[in-house]
């Protein structure tokens, strides 16, 4: 009998910021249909994102991981 692990979230994204030490600002945007005016929207959100040694650079797309809790708002790792 295996246990089945939970991965966690993952999201794609644009690095906007990696002026921090080990932590880079990523953008993940979204389509979401509106409720009532059946519209699409393209809504985003900022994540902070540990990424060892600075190795994003602004502007690039990264994939980003669930992780567990890193700092208060660093909840997300660069995996690619």
């Amino acid at each position: 009998m295996e246990k089945e692990i939970n991965t966690g979230k993952t999201f794609e994204g644009v690095v906007v910021k990696s002026a921090m030490k080990d932590t880079a600002t990523v953008s993940v945007e979204r389509y979401v249909k509106h409720p009532k005016y059946k519209k699409y929207m393209k809504l985003s959100k900022k994540f902070l994102v540990h990424d060892v040694g600075n190795t994003a650079e602004v502007g690039s797309k990264v994939t980003i991981k669930e992780t567990r809790p890193i700092s208060k708002r660093k909840r997300f790792v660069i995996v690619k």
